[in-house]
């Protein structure tokens, strides 16, 4: 590039682009202002008398009108910079043209809104609280539907639990951190997986709470000093920049936080908390214990961290809703892409480095045709012309359709774990085959938790820089001696894998206690290995969360790992390939290996593991196969 190229080059991007930035922003917000009564600042009293910031678009008629509601964490101040401020003018331009009020509110303790803010937005009653205020509107035609992705949405499956008569119908997207307990899932908000700590709230943490001697606005200020102040003070905290890759390294845990002068408290009494601690259970999660009575649209995706238990949730409850309308009017999407990255598919859709094609899809339509059956009443066709799965199957690259998950034609095939006792590397001798072992030849690594195997690529979300999401090339991963590589013959024909992935494995430990990964991988034909999804669990936890249950050398245990997920086409000759080892850092906190708290600890235990595999110890995993 010529010297006078790249000066024009970076007067574009220091002056022309963010003037063209800024005036795509004007625009959107003086077309909001067209059509739209703008009421913002509106301080929504909950029952306690605290109150929410809250701003309300709606259209200019005096005729009732029904509301989507967006309850959020995040900065939506509409004086502010950035993208926040254009996404919510644009979500209400969309829903006010066609006929819709846009109501966004910060949760309790968040920017303008007053109160202590704990993750979910604690009391539930909030939202119950919320959805009686608009109700009661004049300009309220009564009925709500709930609307988000990631922390708009996790709060959704709660509050519809409360069954309120005005909350309609929902969509949540991205929506596992609200997950708490389904069946034998027990993953507690996206903070566990298998009884290990998922690392992205110690990243996520660090990047959106408020110091406790952050600004605020006096008690009982009114909506027009809000609208003032909100103009010169946008309340949005700028932490410093982490290096989270080398932050997330430090030990112990429970002082990652401190380390990097991030705010604690709400960490600090997390961190603490085992899988089954009663604390988990009095907050804004969702537990099957919840019977769920509100019209869901749920929206998944193959790369968000929580793919497994957000399908889990969706089968219970179409499987156990007491009102057989509500388990009728549950639909799912299933995209191939990152957390919330639904909208960001395109013509190429590459996740990570693996193109997977065409995988757009009239979102904004579908919705739209989901809100007016429901807030309106119209006969939309939604339902006849809504599959009730729409999934994407990678390697095919397409969209396909189900009346349930999995497909009912996917037939769960069993694939033994196989080697002559060196299944190390890629190199090894490691088979995945349908022939079940008999002489049991273990295949023994070693675990050192200050030289974990690193996480490369995979099912993530909000880790910062520590960890890339998506597929990505795992062949040099695969040189590591202390990942186990099991690989399929050569395949004859299209195998499409689509549903849920069973693992069962045979381990045996010199360490208490420690853990054991899982990764399915799809082998293209010149060597490149995609991963597609993965799992861990924890050894102490084999028995159960309520329980932890130590390992003594010399003995064989069974443990069974939390379901994978994926839909991918194996093409004639591609492999199927599992990786097996005991770490997946920083994706997964390490075992310490030492029976100990773990979160408190800085020193390991280095940890010789086995995988064992023959008649009676066959380890193996099951595939969900269409034919």
């Amino acid at each position: 590039m010529s010297r006078t190229a790249l000066i024009r080059t970076l007067v574009f991007i220091l002056f022309v682009l963010p003037l063209w930035a800024n005036a795509q922003d004007d625009d959107i917000l003086k077309k909001l202002e067209e059509i739209a009564i703008i009421d913002q600042k509106v301080m929504m009293p909950m029952r306690d008398g605290v109150r929410l910031a809250t701003d309300i678009y709606r259209p200019k008629t005096d005729k009732p009108v029904p509301i989507i509601f967006s309850r959020t964490p995040y900065n939506f101040n509409s004086w502010g910079d950035g993208k926040q401020r254009t996404r919510t003018a644009q979500r209400a331009y969309e829903a006010v043209k066609r006929g819709y009020a846009y109501v966004v509110q910060n949760e309790r303790g968040r920017y303008y809104s007053e109160g202590e803010w704990d993750i979910l937005g604690v009391p539930l009653t909030d939202g119950y609280d919320a959805f009686s205020w608009m109700k009661a509107q004049s300009w309220s035609n009564g009925r709500i539907g709930t609307y988000g992705c990631s922390s708009t949405a996790e709060w959704q499956m709660a509050v519809a639990a409360l069954d309120h008569p005005a909350h309609f119908a929902m969509v949540p997207q991205g929506f596992g951190a609200g997950v708490g307990q389904i069946g034998d899932i027990t993953e507690q908000g996206n903070w566990y997986r298998g009884g290990v700590e998922q690392m992205l709230f110690f990243s996520w943490l660090y990047g959106v709470e408020h110091d406790k001697f952050k600004p605020r606005i006096p008690a009982g200020a009114t909506q027009e000093d809000l609208i003032r102040i909100s103009r010169f003070y946008d309340l949005a905290p700028e932490n410093p920049p982490v290096d989270m890759a080398e932050a997330l390294k430090h030990l112990p845990i429970q002082d990652i936080l401190v380390n990097i002068n991030g705010k604690r408290e709400i960490f600090d009494k997390m961190i603490r908390r085992k899988p089954n601690d009663p604390a988990w259970y009095e907050g804004g999660l969702y537990h099957d214990t919840m019977d769920i009575n509100t019209p869901g649209f749920w929206f998944a995706s193959w790369y968000d961290v929580s793919i497994t238990p957000n399908l889990a949730l969706f089968n219970y409850v179409r499987s156990n809703s007491k009102d057989a309308a509500i388990r009728d009017n549950q639909y799912l999407v299933i995209a191939p892409t990152l957390h919330c990255a639904y909208t960001r598919a395109t013509e190429n859709t590459i996740v990570g480095e693996r193109p997977v094609g065409d995988a757009r899809l009239n979102y904004d339509e579908q919705i739209y045709a989901w809100w007016d059956m429901w807030l309106k009443g119209e006969e939309t066709g939604f339902k006849a012309n809504t599959p009730r799965v729409q999934y994407y199957t990678m390697g095919s690259n397409k969209w396909q359709a189900a009346e349930q998950w999995p497909p009912a034609d996917a037939k769960m095939t069993t694939f033994y774990l196989n080697s002559g006792g060196k299944a190390n590397t890629l190199n090894g001798d490691g088979v995945l085959t349908t022939k079940k072992p008999r002489k049991d030849n273990p295949d023994t690594f070693i675990y050192d938790p200050m030289d974990p195997v690193m996480s490369y690529g995979g099912n993530v979300c909000c880790t910062g820089n520590a960890v890339k999401g998506g597929a990505y090339d795992q062949q040099s991963m695969e040189e590591n001696p202390n990942i186990l590589v099991y690989t399929s013959e050569v395949l004859t024909e299209d195998t499409e894998v689509t549903g849920f992935i069973e693992s069962t494995l045979y381990v045996s430990s010199d360490a208490k206690d420690t853990d054991f990964t899982i990764k399915i991988i799809d082998v293209y034909p010149d060597g490149r290995a995609y991963n597609l999804d993965e799992t861990i669990q924890r050894a102490r936890y084999r028995e159960g969360y309520d329980k932890e249950v130590f390992m003594e050398d010399g003995e064989v245990y069974e443990l069974k790992l939390t379901p994978m997920a994926t839909s991918n086409l194996f093409k004639k000759g591609h492999r199927i390939r599992i990786e097996v080892s005991s770490s997946n850092f920083p994706r997964f906190a390490r075992n310490l290996n030492t029976g100990g708290n773990n979160y408190d600890e800085s020193e390991g235990v280095v940890a010789t593991n086995s995988i064992h595999h023959s008649s009676k110890y066959p380890s193996h995993i099951k595939l969900p196969i269409r034919k």
